[in-house]
């Protein structure tokens, strides 16, 4: 299927300032129907959920519709998604939800390929940290390694679905199949993995699978999805007078409502990328595949340009991966690569990106970590081929 590259391109408006945004893993532009759906919300006129007047019926026709799409687009159930500000908020509350449950010499297993995010609130919990090592020439988390790390206490399996730097692409069912052997839950980052191709939670096996809609064209809102009936057992701190109904007694205070009306409109237009039929979620299976493809394609050109040049180090050589470079250029810091391509229009970010373990293990986070460009759908040759001029 040949990727429409210019008619998804035609929906951002912010392309049309000139820049190479090649900063998506950080955060995505938002397309037209986001923007005026969000506006919509709040022309139309919202109120907070559970009352007796139209505003309010929006809100809570918000709320659903929200739900809904998410579950759609990682193969979930509507009544399991968490929504929330971000994914660190809701991990961090998820964490203290499961660990009250858990007691002296329980463990946990955490992977240094993992962004911050899914590895902190793990360790704060206080449990018993049991480390999944990555290879730091081919940035691969070795699938062998969870047979010894897991064990009669292991409690849960935090690990990502893509690294927010190397990309790298773990088996993750591997990995969640040796979990739920030893009876152990499964909490999977995919932060940075949804935005570059079709995802199914159940297929990877993930009890819990968190996501977040800014990086896949959407506003900042964070989600967590989960079997509803697996969330019935897991007891939140909230307030008395909140609701007690899943999944609603996870989410702590008022939603932002207009924020989750972007939501799903981010949803739909990641559907509607491709011409198709169907339900949405085999639209959305169909579309982020093509732009999987579209993206890899281009990564391609962009990884052997960087990689024919003998002043810069690119990190890692994942067998999978999404279109993600990390690498750094001889004699200067990341940071001055940052700012010399930002002067030719060029959008890359630089630093450790919260990828706190994994830069210690390529021997680089006390020396200002790398610079990573990032591939989203919205990108093109002319993108690559800039940020490749300009590092000549």
């Amino acid at each position: 299927m040949t990727f429409p590259l210019a008619s998804v391109r035609a929906a951002y408006p912010a392309l049309a300032d000139g820049y190479a945004y090649l900063d998506g893993a950080a955060g995505t532009q938002v397309p037209q129907p986001v923007i005026d759906a969000i506006a919509g919300a709040y022309r139309q006129g919202i109120g907070n959920v559970g009352g007796a007047f139209p505003a309010s019926h929006r809100s809570d026709a918000i709320v659903a519709g929200c739900r809904a799409a998410v579950a759609d687009l990682v193969g979930g159930h509507p009544d399991g998604v968490v929504l929330g500000p971000n994914m660190t908020t809701l991990t961090y509350r998820l964490a203290g939800a499961l660990a009250k449950e858990w007691g002296p010499g329980d463990e946990v297993v955490l992977s240094r390929l993992d962004h911050d995010a899914n590895v902190r609130p793990w360790v704060h919990t206080g449990a018993t940290v049991r480390w999944a090592e990555v290879d730091p020439v081919t940035g691969e988390l070795p699938v062998e390694q969870y047979a010894d790390l897991i064990g009669p206490r292991t409690r849960l399996v935090a690990v990502t679905a893509a690294s927010n730097v190397l990309g790298t692409r773990p088996d993750v069912a591997a990995i969640c199949a040796l979990a739920h052997e030893a009876g152990a839950l499964t909490y999977v980052d995919g932060v940075h993995a949804t935005a570059h191709g079709p995802v199914d939670m159940k297929a990877l096996g993930a009890d819990f699978y968190a996501t977040s809609a800014y990086k896949w064209s959407g506003p900042h809102i964070g989600a967590v999805i989960a079997d509803p009936a697996l969330l019935e057992t897991v007891r939140p701190d909230k307030l008395a007078s909140s609701s007690d109904e899943v999944p609603g007694r996870f989410e702590r205070g008022t939603a932002a409502f207009a924020d989750l009306a972007g939501v799903t409109a981010a949803v739909d237009h990641l559907a509607a990328m491709v011409p198709g039929t169907g339900t949405r979620r085999e639209r959305l299976l169909a579309s982020m595949a093509a732009a999987e493809e579209h993206e890899l394609e281009l990564f391609g050109h962009l990884l052997a340009g960087l990689e024919s040049m003998p002043h810069v180090t690119v990190y890692g050589k994942p067998a999978r991966r999404t279109a993600t470079a990390y690498f750094t250029v001889a004699g200067k810091t990341p940071r001055e690569v940052a700012e010399h391509l930002a002067a030719r229009r060029v959008n890359v970010w630089n630093g450790h990106n919260y990828a706190w373990e994994l830069t210690a293990v390529l021997g680089i986070r006390d020396a200002g970590s790398a610079v990573r460009a990032g591939l989203v759908h919205y990108n093109d040759r002319s993108d690559v081929d800039r940020l490749l001029d300009a590092l000549l």
